[in-house]
């Protein structure tokens, strides 16, 4: 078996082993993987962090070694907690990272990190996590500000806070624990939604006073009620409300 780490900013995760295909995830800096299959080009892989599942190219990650891979997935978590972060090669070269790169492993890769980061995590903290995430453009497949979409957004900000939950809005509704009515849920926890064929497509995190931010061409901040999120722009309802979960 092999095994990789991201040593780039933000790498591409496809679902085809092409440049064309779609991007159905990203990789940060920082991120191990288990490599299962591969070519010439391109490698097929499972993320240590979520288990996602998807092609990266072999020109955008550093091989490991199993007792590598072991050792730095031993690492306490070290999340930046900056927008937008500087890591400095050996060769005095910059590498740009975005909020939630996790920064343990930079000296394995010879990096040095000056910047801000989180090593101690609170549930509390979600909701304040969320708001730097406000206004970032909608992006299918995308997990930092320069682009995310809305499963992307509840799993990095859950991420900083502590708590590991799955890439995509359908594995995250089965995890956690049912609330029956929006007055039992607390600033935190998730809504799901579903489309006319009864399948979930998109999260949102459940703030103070029937609030909810999430990404919807960005993110934003709408009103919550018993049949979904209310867009105030447009006074239509955006998404139908499915279940509310609480995670941890």
């Amino acid at each position: 078996m092999n095994y990789g780490i991201c040593n780039l900013s933000i790498v591409p995760l496809r679902s085809e082993a092409s440049d064309k295909s779609e991007m159905i995830s990203q990789v940060l800096y920082g991120e191990l993987f288990t490599i299962i299959d591969e070519n010439k080009k391109w490698s097929f892989i499972r993320l240590e962090d979520d288990q996602y599942e998807g092609w990266i190219d072999n020109k955008q990650f550093a091989l490991l070694s199993e007792i590598e891979f072991t050792d730095l997935n031993r690492l306490p978590k070290k999340y930046s907690s900056n927008l937008v972060d500087i890591i400095t090669a050996e060769t005095e070269e910059l590498i740009p990272i975005t909020i939630g790169t996790n920064i343990a492993p930079s000296h394995f890769l010879k990096h040095q990190f000056a910047g801000d980061y989180l090593s101690s995590f609170s549930k509390n903290a979600i909701i304040g996590t969320a708001l730097n995430y406000l206004n970032s453009p909608y992006l299918w497949g995308g997990k930092t500000p320069f682009g995310i979409d809305c499963s992307g957004f509840s799993q990095m900000v859950y991420k900083m806070s502590g708590i590991q939950i799955k890439r995509d809005a359908s594995l995250q509704a089965t995890q956690g624990e049912v609330l029956s009515f929006i007055e039992e849920s607390e600033p935190g926890d998730l809504a799901f939604f579903d489309n006319e064929e009864g399948h979930i497509t998109h999260v949102g995190i459940i703030m103070e006073n029937n609030q909810i931010i999430h990404a919807h061409g960005k993110v934003r901040i709408d009103h919550l009620d018993h049949s979904g999120i209310f867009n105030s722009d447009t006074n239509t309802h955006t998404h139908k409300l499915r279940v509310i979960k609480r995670i941890a």
